[in-house]
Order: structure tokens, then sequence, then C-alpha cells
């Protein structure tokens, strides 16, 4: 057993016993696989985009707003920590948060929503398959493979969900879509774990922005019975913070809820293994009440940060971008890099979408402030 794996519970993922990659590769004598996953991420140019590509806020808008990036080192630190006290295999936990937003579009969900509107008659477009897509096939790293060649554990966990149409098409990766299985228990945790990152720095930032107001979120419970409790051991403590100080208390007890939930969920169900976890109801899980609770966070932050009109403003612009790039890209692909224009013969439905799929990477791949620039080379008349 790898000295990693020595210190997991039962139900827990194990990289030596992994269901092992696409392309077979030598073990490492100094990381276990997952730690090669992690590594390989990190290192990865799509890991390094993420800096540069939007969470609420479009990038060029402030420098102290999250990035995709940040999101991800969030996750995989609160993923960690619920991990270890879980006795889960942390290393997996830390891949997985780290690659489950490579897919991601350049203007966060407003981009997505308009490459997948464009991509309608070719098939639709998804981050988490995006995401896979990137890893599997995009990366150009080795000689040997296209992609990243990860552990299956891992390329599991970054694909949350999935239609019954894509996952017949996965082979092994989509049964649990079919069969209506669970993914291993460090998958679940991590999709939790981006769940308390991005409401908890949504509200940080949506303060700092001053698009809401302490105010207005005062009227979320949550909220307020932290905010009280910080009021009452620092009456003197305003402004950042207090606010900072109230967002850790919220964080810490989401965290400590889901652990103690899911630690009796698994007890409860006397799984013994991770094929066992796999038949299983879902186990990682907040409480009824803290469920709730969070459920009426994000209502709050849907209403009050995300319609707002300012940002809808900006995400307006963000979709207006994306559809005119793949607009002129389809009708003139000679437009992007020859990397991704369709040369080989072929009868012209399949070329079209092809190319398509082709485009999508390319837009897909974009940050910000590089989607901008494009379209600026292409419909500027300045920039001719």
């Amino acid at each position: 057993m790898n000295l990693t794996d020595q210190h997991l519970a039962p139900y827990a993922a194990r990289s030596a016993i992994s269901r092992g990659r696409l392309f077979i590769e030598p073990a490492s004598e100094s990381r276990s696989e997952f730690q090669r996953d992690r590594d390989r991420i990190i290192h990865c140019s799509a890991f390094r985009r993420l800096e540069y590509k939007t969470q609420v806020f479009l990038n060029h808008e402030g420098d102290l707003f999250r990035t995709r990036l940040t999101h991800s080192l969030e996750v995989a630190q609160i993923g960690r920590s619920i991990a270890r006290n879980l006795r889960l295999n942390e290393d997996l936990v830390e891949a997985i948060a780290l690659a489950h937003d490579l897919g991601h579009t350049p203007f966060g969900h407003a981009g997505q929503d308009a490459l997948n509107a464009c991509m309608q008659l070719y098939g639709g477009f998804e981050h988490n398959l995006q995401s896979l897509r990137v890893v599997d096939q995009l990366e150009e790293r080795y000689a040997a493979f296209d992609g990243l060649n990860l552990c299956f554990e891992t390329r599991e966990g970054i694909l949350k969900h999935c239609s019954q149409e894509n996952a017949r098409q996965l082979g092994d990766l989509g049964q649990r879509f079919i069969h209506k299985t669970q993914p291993t228990l460090e998958a679940q945790l991590t999709n939790l774990a981006d769940e308390i990152a991005y409401n908890n720095h949504d509200i940080d930032d949506g303060l700092r922005s001053g698009l809401i107001t302490e105010q207005q979120i005062m009227e979320v419970d949550f909220f307020a019975r932290h905010r009280a409790e910080v009021r009452s051991l620092y009456p003197d403590l305003n402004g950042r913070r207090a606010i900072s100080e109230t967002i850790r208390r919220m964080i810490n007890t989401l965290i400590v809820d889901l652990m103690r939930t899911s630690l009796a969920r698994i007890q409860d169900s006397a799984v013994q293994s991770p094929d066992a976890v796999r038949q299983a109801g879902k186990l990682i899980a907040f409480s009824e009440t803290q469920y709730e609770e969070a459920r009426i966070l994000k209502h709050f932050l849907h209403h009050q940060l995300y319609r707002h009109y300012q940002v809808n403003r900006m995400m307006s612009k963000a979709k207006r971008i994306i559809h005119e790039l793949f607009d002129a890209m389809m009708a003139e692909p000679k437009l992007i890099p020859p990397d991704y224009q369709v040369r080989a013969e072929m009868p012209e439905t399949q070329r079209q979408q092809k190319q398509a799929r082709k485009i999508a990477d390319y837009i897909a791949g974009m940050t910000d402030r590089y989607a901008i620039r494009e379209h600026k080379r292409l419909f500027s008349v300045e920039d001719m």
C-alpha cells in the first residue's frame, strides 16, 4: 500500500487500486497516482488560464475579485480540510477541485450559456464535459498521448453532470449516470466544497463591489446570525475586517455541518469500500437545516447579485462577444488558428459539426481579456 493511503478509511478511494488511466504508464517512485494527477493539472496551460477567467465580475474590473483560479484553490483547501477529517483521500479531492473548472468559458456562466446557444445545432456545450475534454484530449504536453491521461477517479469527479445521451458516449465513465449510481466520496465532497466556496466568496465580492449592501444581506438569517456573533465578540470591529470575520465563520459552520452530517450518514450506511459507496445513496451532504439555510442564501445571491442590472449589462456584452465570435468563425474558419481548422475531406454536415466543436474549443479556452481583444481584432475598423 502506498504510504499516503495508510491513514485512509476503508470507504476512501485509494490510488493503489485506482481503475487506472486510459493509457498505461509506469508507476511513479515518489508520488501516488492521484498526486501525479494533481501535478499534471497544475502544470497544464488550461489551469494557468483560469487566472484570467471570470467568476461573477469580468477579469479587468478589479484586481481583488475572485477568478476561476482563486476559486479553484479555495475549493481545494476547503475540500482537503473536510477530507482529512473524514479520512478520505485528500490528493484525489485536490486534483478534482483544481480541474473542475478547466473547461469553463470566458465571462463565467454568461459565456457558457452563450456558447451553448451557439452550439445547439452541433451537440451543445457544457463546461463539465469541456473540462473532461480538456484533460482527455485538448492539452498537448506528452509525447505518448493527447490530454493529461488522468486516473478514472479524477476524471469521474470532474464530470459532475451529464445527460443520458452524452453518458452513453463516455463508456465506463458515463455508466453511473445511466445506472444512477454514485461516484467516490471524494467526488461527492468536492462538489459541495465548490458550493461552500462560491456562495461565500460571492458574498465577499458582492459587498466589495457595492452591488449588494450589508443592510440587504442582513435579511438572510445565516449571515445575520454570524454577523451578530462577530459584533458581540468584537464590538469595535467594522468594515472589511468585520465582513471577513463573518464570512470566515459562515464557512466554518458549513464545513463542520457537512463533516458531522456526512460522517453520520457514512456510519449509518455501513459502507466498507469504494465499491459499496457507489451502490449507496448520496452520503456527503449537509443537514436539512443547513441545506435550507444555504438554499436561502443562494436565492438571495441569485436575485440581488447575479441579476443586478450592472451585472446584467456586463453579461449582455459578454454574450454578444461570444455569439459574434462564433458566428464569424463559423462563416469563415480561416479567421482562426490553423490547429482549429478542419482540413480533412468529409461530408459537409460532418465537417460543419467538427468545425463547430473546434471553434467551441477555441472560444472556451479564451480568457476574458483575450476574448475581448479577439472580438476587437475581428470587428474594430481601427485594428485593421
